[in-house]
């Protein structure tokens, strides 16, 4: 290794794992590191994380990391962080121990409490400052139900004693050792609590929700000063910060108005850029950040699924079918062409754009034949007719022009099977670049380009490779009638 270049740390928390993935200044990947973490499920439609569990595999990975490299600290310019969105914490400043798990994106518990203030007419107003819906995934809810659940946590909160953060912040609180408490536009922008429009915490919002805003981080650009942390051997600084699918879009180098990446991991996440324009949605999609740099803002909308390769996870881990995720499109292609069996897979609810957070799971078209094969197939393809879902929604939403390729990235994107299935579902040609990993890409973007050892935008997005290019092949009318039974299974389930 030559001790000359300048690498760059990307710590990439999410849902199920965590990572950290070292590149050097061709965008390779010189080592990296992984280590899944346990979800907790203590009720129905809730999910939890142990923080600490986050904070020690976050450590770990990056760690060894370097161990594989074979490297120091010292030879690594800035680290940058990503991170599962949404995901709700509070600690204690002072000992920076968690006063409860982290409430996860997924869960549902507040479900009620936003009916509540949906019922109350509340939603307009809200999604007028945050851009969002009222919905248990976001964060402020989580917040509010942590200070009325938790013995003490509302008077240690209003006494100032207590820290909110989304994993971001949690990682950067750790990474200082406790000196910064600080979040970017991107993660501030998915709290609900957020005014995207004003760039900063609305004490409207912080009063619907009964939420202190000294609980609140600072927020600053994706591309900023975040401190720095001498925890891997030497001082190291921290220059990048965005959520999870706001870093797979600058991974994508999706900086151009009307570019649209999507990318599967445990839900699939469809962001479309909007430029300087915050678009409002007649569609129930989202409007939120994409990124802001420099100071100024580029908006995107978002329509989120809340399951995609957690299906193939259930596959393996519930049903048993697979052993391992890789096996998912093998077994779909062994499907019986003859048998249309559909999964909505609403284990959490259904996302956008039905927003329908008391909907549940179901198969439909299951025969006495139906086997293993048949529901791997349906699993896969519940994936691409949501995305199907999405993409009429933008373009629905949005009246300029919009990319006719879909960039895609996450775990999903390496089978084969289902990449094709996904073109041919959406009739449109899918573009899976050579570096797969967007998300640690996009972190470490901000980060190195931050530091002055990787290139600005335009040479960022110069640079972007194709790996494969899949284009529509099913016949029109038979993918017609497939999407047609799926849109009569979605409304079986809607509540």
């Amino acid at each position: 290794m030559d001790t000359a270049k300048k690498l760059i740390l990307a710590l990439d928390q999410g849902t199920t794992s965590s990572r950290a993935i070292l590149f050097d200044q061709t965008y390779a990947i010189v080592a990296q590191s992984q280590q899944e973490f346990a979800q907790h499920f203590p009720d129905s439609g809730w999910v939890e994380h142990n923080a600490m569990d986050i904070w020690q595999t976050s450590i770990d990975t990056a760690r060894q990391a370097l161990v594989k490299a074979g490297i120091s600290a010292q030879q690594i310019a800035a680290i940058g962080i990503t991170n599962q969105r949404e995901t709700t914490l509070l600690w204690d400043r002072q000992t920076g121990e968690p006063i409860y798990n982290a409430i996860v994106w997924q869960d549902r518990r507040t479900a009620e409490y936003c009916n509540g203030l949906k019922e109350q007419g509340l939603e307009k107003m809200v999604s007028s400052k945050t851009g969002l819906l009222l919905d248990p995934y976001f964060s402020a809810t989580k917040i509010a139900w942590l200070l009325d659940n938790v013995s003490g946590a509302r008077d240690r909160a209003e006494r100032g004693e207590l820290a909110f953060g989304t994993m971001d912040s949690w990682l950067l609180w750790n990474l200082t050792e406790g000196q910064i408490h600080a979040t970017d536009a991107t993660n501030a922008s998915r709290t609900n609590l957020y005014n995207i429009h004003d760039g900063d915490w609305d004490d409207e919002l912080l009063a619907l929700f009964n939420i202190p805003r000294s609980l609140l981080p600072a927020v600053k650009d994706c591309a900023a000063d975040f401190g720095s942390t001498s925890l891997l051997g030497s001082d190291i600084p921290i220059l990048g910060i965005a959520g999870d699918q706001q870093a797979a879009t600058l991974g994508q180098a999706c900086f151009e108005t009307g570019m649209m990446k999507s990318t599967y991991g445990t839900g699939c996440f469809a962001l479309l850029n909007t430029g300087s324009i915050a678009v409002t949605s007649k569609n129930k999609l989202l409007t939120t950040i994409a990124y802001q740099l420099d100071g100024k803002v580029t908006y995107a909308l978002e329509g989120s699924i809340f399951i995609a390769g957690a299906a193939v996870q259930w596959l393996r881990d519930g049903l048993g079918i697979i052993d391992s995720a890789a096996e998912s499109g093998g077994l779909a292609h062994q499907a019986d062409d003859n048998q249309e069996v559909y999964m909505i897979p609403a284990f959490t609810g259904l996302g956008a754009p039905w927003w329908d957070a008391d909907a549940r799971g179901a198969l439909f078209g299951l025969t006495r034949s139906t086997g293993a094969a048949e529901i791997s197939r349906a699993a896969l393809e519940s994936v691409c007719y949501q995305t199907l879902d999405l993409l009429n929604a933008m373009h629905a939403d949005w009246d300029q022009s919009v990319e006719t390729v879909l960039r895609v990235d996450g775990g999903m994107v390496a089978s084969e099977w289902t990449m094709q299935r996904l073109a041919d579902i959406l009739q449109a040609p899918v573009d899976r670049p050579v570096i797969a990993e967007t998300t640690a890409l996009g972190a470490a973007w901000l980060a190195g380009s931050r530091a002055g050892v990787w290139p600005d935008q335009q040479g960022f997005a110069d640079n972007w490779r194709l790996d494969k290019n899949f284009s529509p092949s099913m016949p029109i009318a038979l993918r017609d009638k497939k999407v047609a039974g799926w849109n009569q299974a979605v409304q079986r389930v809607l509540t």
